[in-house]
């Protein structure tokens, strides 16, 4: 379950290691770059195989001050924190694993491009897949395997796998991003991949701030196919109190591929086509007294089709799903919507007991809504949309000790409930026949899932012993308790189970005092099956004689970083295996197979800085998923869950004195075949981002898709397998992608 981290950055002071390990960025200090051929990117990565993702602040400044200003900043960002890595503020010099922080900076150059956040994030952080488009991140996994994201320490996952953990946020409300790679024991379910926390934006301090930000994208395809993006924030207070509101406003068009032909509906997942989004966030930042501050956070997140574009059908009649095409004229009494409401209440004091004390209450709510979606029936074809409702609640108590000058100890309880209910809304089959499924009316709504009920309680403590200026170990333990109980469900009888998962960490990273560090480090993760889709479907799946159990995933990882004046790099090889994995049968409905899994690979970035403001660099991540059969052998995972191995490039330049800057990179997904044969088709795009600073503000120009390349997505691609031929064509399904768009931007702060 979610585990709370601390965003509040008081602390006492902490040894440091004495090696000058940057804070580790995704991309260039430039905020925006470009790129290399793909190849002569991977020549760089080869060139420098322990890859680290470091970038200095100033790095990009051009000749000797760039070089100056990184040995400065090298320095200095010893004492940049970072809470992903060990729940409370560390320095990521002291943590022993991969770790990538995507700042403010290279988010917004990925924004200027027209990519949402999804798709940013998987260009710039290398266990990432690259993002499928849509509203969904179904299969964005990190090293192969479930990835658990949080907003300020406040997870956006729940037991009922829906996948719409980025439908959650506008990026113009987005400090920073960190990303742990790898499974970790310091958190509850669904980190068996990696943690990403998104840390959102507070106030300025005293004073009155302001911040504004719009954009326009299009494929010039046709009048329809225009998105406008608008955002307003206001920050300000005093030495004691600081406040931030901010309002986000996206509204798309239509979507063309790379043909210039207007792109299907997802009906499977949704998509974000004719979409509106609004995001409305606040934070009050109060100092209580020298060593307590409060911190009260809340969102208010609407994202909803208000479109009326949809499939028509013309032997809808027949039963017969060929021959859909896209029309004016839709209209559906439930539309795919994302309605998210969320409070986040943080405490700290700087000397509890002698300690650091960081105590969380959090709460969220969510409303997901979906697409009309065709059923085969007696009666016909029938139409129906789910609506699934989660609220999320817990508290989170953590304590950081120092235990002389060498030897910390953090440790802790989470509590939390979950509960989920959900229905499905039946339309009228006559009126969708006749209208060819253009228009759908309620008939009625039934239930879609059974309701359920998850407790969880977890109590954890992680230690780091300095043995050496060098070497520093370090060893943890999570103790997890969770209790279900699942409502009966269309004749299916509920009922109640626990269990119980014990997870440990160990690691050992040693810092050569010369920007060089190594570690090994070996931990835990775990999931639970969704109980929503694995209960319900049959009496012989009864609650009391088949209880849920987690699914624990172990992982080695062996790392390198380095940084200096010159290159900032990282890389860490792992491999992870499980004796457990879920899978979906035909319906959907899920169950857990009795057969080993493993995934293993590298994940590597690297970037170069050159003289008169020049940087290259590129990130690879490869990926070998596989399952043990019956017989003992493995074999290649299934490529409806098996991740793809990717790589970027780029090049970039900035002219500081000016106040331009240029960013040209490359994205490229492999293929994979899996051992039947089911073969998902790998892709390369090219991005292309300008800016200009101007006497008000701030242009971009940025060029998605610059090639034009035509391709399906890897969801798309996906999609095909999971739903057809079972629920209709395979056309119906494969989600394209989208071709060239132009992306203009202004930005002010004042």
């Amino acid at each position: 379950m979610p585990s709370q981290i601390p965003t509040q950055i008081h602390t006492r002071p902490r040894p440091l290691t004495t090696a000058p390990v940057t804070a580790v960025t995704s991309s260039g200090g430039s905020p925006l770059s470009a790129s290399l051929s793909l190849g002569a990117g991977l020549l760089l990565l080869a060139a420098a195989p322990s890859l680290s993702w470091a970038q200095a602040v100033g790095a990009d400044q051009p000749g000797t001050d760039a070089r100056a200003a990184t040995d400065e900043a090298t320095v200095q960002s010893q004492e940049t924190m970072v809470v992903v890595g060990s729940r409370t503020p560390k320095s990521i010099s002291e943590i022993p694993g991969a770790v990538w922080v995507v700042d403010q900076q290279q988010l917004e150059t990925q924004i200027a491009t027209g990519a949402d956040l999804k798709t940013a994030l998987g260009r710039l952080v290398p266990g990432l897949d690259l993002a499928p488009q849509g509203r969904t991140n179904y299969g964005q996994n990190m090293r192969g395997r479930s990835v658990q994201v949080l907003i300020d320490g406040v997870s956006l996952n729940s037991s009922r796998g829906l996948s719409r953990q980025f439908d959650a946020i506008d990026p113009f409300n987005i400090e920073r991003v960190e990303v742990l790679s790898g499974a970790s024991s310091l958190y509850g379910g669904g980190a068996t991949g990696g943690i990403i926390n998104i840390v959102t934006k507070k106030g300025d301090g005293p004073g009155r701030h302001f911040s504004t930000a719009t954009s326009v994208t299009s494929g010039f395809n046709d009048s329809d196919d225009a998105d406008f993006r608008l955002a307003q924030s206001i920050s300000g207070g005093s030495e004691r109190v600081q406040g931030r509101l901010a309002v986000a406003y996206q509204d798309n068009g239509r979507f063309y591929d790379g043909r210039g032909d207007e792109i299907f509906p997802d009906i499977a997942q949704t998509d974000l086509q004719d979409n509106r989004s609004i995001d409305i966030m606040g934070s009050v930042d109060l100092a209580l007294s020298a060593e307590q501050t409060l911190t009260l956070g809340a969102q208010l997140y609407r994202s909803a089709y208000e479109g009326d574009r949809g499939l028509y059908f013309p032997n809808l009649a027949l039963g017969n799903l060929e021959g859909a095409e896209i029309r004016d004229g839709y209209s559906s009494d439930r539309d795919p919507e994302t309605d998210r409401r969320m409070v986040n209440l943080q405490y700290h004091h700087a000397d509890l007991l002698g300690q650091d004390f960081y105590l969380q209450a959090f709460y969220r709510e969510e409303e997901a809504s979906f697409n009309a979606f065709p059923y085969a029936t007696t009666q016909g074809v029938e139409f129906r949309a789910s609506k699934q409702d989660t609220d999320l609640g817990g508290i989170k108590a953590l304590f950081d000790a120092e235990l002389g000058e060498r030897i910390s100890l953090t440790y802790g309880l989470d509590m939390d409930r979950e509960s989920f209910d959900a229905d499905q809304m039946y339309f009228d089959i006559a009126t969708s026949n006749a209208s060819g499924g253009l228009t759908q009316e309620e008939r009625e709504i039934g239930p879609r899932y059974p309701s359920y009920e998850v407790d969880g309680y977890a109590g954890f403590a992680q230690g780091d012993w300095r043995v050496t200026d060098g070497l520093t170990l370090s060893a943890g333990v999570r103790q997890q308790h969770m209790d279900v109980e699942v409502e009966d469900f269309n004749g299916v009888p509920g009922g109640e189970n626990d269990y119980d998962a014990t997870l440990v960490n160990a690691s050992a990273l040693y810092d050569y005092g010369n920007g060089h560090q190594n570690w090994i480090q070996f931990s835990q993760g775990f999931e639970l099956p969704d109980p929503a889709k694995y209960y319900g479907k049959s009496a012989d799946v009864s609650v009391d004689d088949n209880p849920l159990d987690a699914i624990k995933t172990d992982q080695v990882e062996l790392g390198w970083r380095f940084n200096d004046a010159d290159w900032s790099t990282q890389a860490a090889i792992y491999y992870a295996w499980s004796d457990k994995a879920v899978e979906n049968a035909e319906d959907l409905s899920v169950s857990v197979v009795e057969e080993n899994k493993r995934d293993y690979g590298l994940e590597a970035a690297v970037t170069r800085f050159l003289d008169g403001g020049f940087e290259v660099g590129g990130t690879l991540h490869l990926v070998r998923s596989e399952q043990e059969d019956e017989n003992g052998s493995w074999e290649k995972r299934d490529a409806r869950y098996a991740s793809l191995s990717s790589a970027t490039a780029f090049v970039g330049w900035q002219d500081m004195a000016a106040g331009r800057s240029a960013r040209l990179q490359a994205n490229h997904a492999h293929n994979l075949e899996d051992d039947d044969d089911r073969q998902i088709d790998g892709y390369t795009t090219v991005d292309l981002a300008l800016a200009q600073d101007i006497d008000i503000g701030r242009l971009t120009l940025g060029i998605d898709n610059l090639l034009d390349e035509e391709y399906s997505t890897v969801w798309g691609q996906r999609a095909a397998m999971f739903y057809s031929p079972y629920y209709g064509p395979e056309y119906l399904y494969d989600y394209q992608g989208r071709g060239r768009t132009f992306t203009l931007g202004w930005t002010m702060d004042f």
